[in-house]
């Protein structure tokens, strides 16, 4: 009789268990044969109703049936194990054949790109770079430069004024003032960094970026000019690039020039870039006025100097075709991940 009711109590924890589609139903299943007050675990607080001859036998018997069905549970829990993970490997596998994801990775703007350029080209011909203020005096923006109150070269600049005597500077030529102060000759420096004037439309940004170029030695001459400036658009354009002075006027320079280049895209044969003349205007230079020298506290008897200044926007459009200075500056993804494909 004991053995049968085992037997059939063994049956019924086989036959349940495998219907168990889940870890929390058969856990549930377990519990109603061997858990605290499962059917197994009554058997073996039954055993004080056992003879006391016969109860070493019972217990040794209702271990065995425990041993057994925690078998079955086991099995049964490993299976389930087991097509569970399958199941999981199959929602997360990945299809190796499918591009990968690719983490997105910041570049330069196409202004820093080029600016850097010009320095890297500057530098190797042994200049060193000078940053000044972005907010400085009406000296040093202008009557350093020989451009007194009363002067009309004043009309060339839309300057923006924060009082009488303090201004956003409109070129970065204060920086060649400070450098002649403070410095003796030989100077040779670079001067990059934003400058500010009451202009916009396609051409022109009332921000904008400038470097400003200065060499005071003896002996220096506009031929000297030509040679640096010829070096220096080989370096940034081509090989094949020419340049040619056109005389200009300037107040802080004389003679002065506006210096072209053979244009970039056609190599001076004509196209639309170049407006079908074969050149580019990109910067304006000359010899440095000896007032200027004079009011820095240099020899103008013993010294002279070159200075030029370009936009490094301009420049930046040259380069690479952009025809709306405005473009640089809108923050638009699609436009500045050209310029740092990998």
């Amino acid at each position: 009789m004991q053995e049968q009711q085992f037997e059939d109590l063994k049956k019924r924890a086989g036959e349940e268990s495998s219907k168990a589609d889940s870890l929390n139903s058969l856990n549930e299943i377990k519990a109603k044969f061997v858990g605290k007050n499962g059917e197994i675990t009554a058997l073996l607080k039954g055993m004080k109703d056992i003879p006391f001859e016969s109860r070493a036998s019972y217990g040794k018997n209702v271990n065995a049936l425990k041993e057994e069905v925690s078998a079955i549970f086991v099995k049964k829990e490993q299976e389930l194990k087991a097509r569970e993970r399958e199941d999981r490997f199959k929602k997360e596998a990945v299809d190796i054949t499918l591009p990968g994801k690719r983490f997105e990775v910041g570049g330069l703007h196409p202004l820093n790109i080029v600016r850097n350029k010009i320095i890297e080209a500057f530098s190797s011909l042994g200049f060193e770079v000078f940053e000044g203020p972005e907010i400085d005096s009406d000296y040093y923006c202008f009557q350093a430069l020989n451009i007194p109150k009363d002067h009309p070269a004043r009309d060339m600049q839309d300057t923006f004024y924060i009082n009488d005597n303090i201004l956003l500077r409109p070129h970065t030529s204060p920086g060649q003032v400070r450098t002649m102060e403070n410095k003796k000759p030989p100077i040779k420096i670079l001067s990059p960094g934003r400058v500010y004037r009451a202009d916009d439309d396609a051409s022109h940004s009332p921000m904008f970026h400038q470097i400003e170029g200065l060499v005071v030695d003896k002996g220096v001459s506009l031929c000297d000019l030509k040679g640096l400036l010829d070096e220096f658009v080989k370096l940034i354009f081509d090989e094949d690039t020419k340049t040619r002075f056109r005389p200009s006027y300037f107040p802080f320079t004389e003679p002065s020039v506006e210096v072209d280049v053979t244009c970039c895209k056609c190599h001076g044969k004509g196209c639309g870039l170049c407006k079908n003349t074969g050149w580019i205007e990109i910067l304006g230079a000359g010899v440095v006025n000896k007032k200027v020298l004079e009011m820095s506290g240099i020899d103008s008897e013993k010294y002279s100097g070159l200075a030029f200044g370009l936009g490094i926007e301009r420049i930046t459009m040259i380069k690479y075709g952009i025809s709306d200075i405005r473009t640089l500056f809108e923050s638009n993804v699609k436009f500045l991940e050209q310029f740092n494909r990998r």
